[in-house]
């Protein structure tokens, strides 16, 4: 056996279609761009939408809403989450807590919502407040902070 004698194993390389190369070979001639039109020649490129001439779709589909683009995305946590802290004999809540346990991500801001029960004298800190969660916090005993 010499490097003129290897081949593939059988059935693991499959044929590819090579275009252009003759009329023989099926593929010749147009070399499957069909007939004239733009991308029948070579070096043709198109922007990302576009749809031929037809309007494309972006610009068909009618806009409505207004997006803010000074939004500020909260990372919401409820108020059963802190009596989980609580529980645990947790009763200083901050961002950083939260980010070590991942109810948020580095960077996030905080929102402290009200949704459960809270039976615990804890003081939090975070990025926002509801209005229920203040109360609920507030008439446990604690103390809000916004950072």
């Amino acid at each position: 056996m010499d490097l003129s004698n290897l081949k593939p194993a059988k059935g693991s390389v499959k044929g590819r279609k090579r275009i252009g190369r003759g009329q023989g070979s099926g593929y010749g001639g147009t070399s499957t761009r069909g007939h004239k039109g733009a991308y029948s020649r070579s070096g043709t490129t198109h922007k990302i939408g576009f749809e031929g001439g037809q309007m494309p779709l972006a610009r068909l589909v009618p806009k409505f809403g207004f997006k803010n683009i000074n939004r500020k995305e909260y990372r919401p946590v409820n108020i059963e989450v802190l009596q989980d802290f609580a529980d645990s004999g947790i009763f200083e809540i901050t961002p950083e807590l939260l980010v070590e346990n991942g109810f948020a991500k580095k960077n996030e801001r905080i929102k402290i919502l009200g949704n459960g029960e809270l039976n615990a004298k804890m003081s939090v800190k975070a990025h926002g407040f509801s209005k229920s969660a203040e109360t609920a916090i507030t008439n446990a005993g604690g103390t809000v902070e916004i950072i």
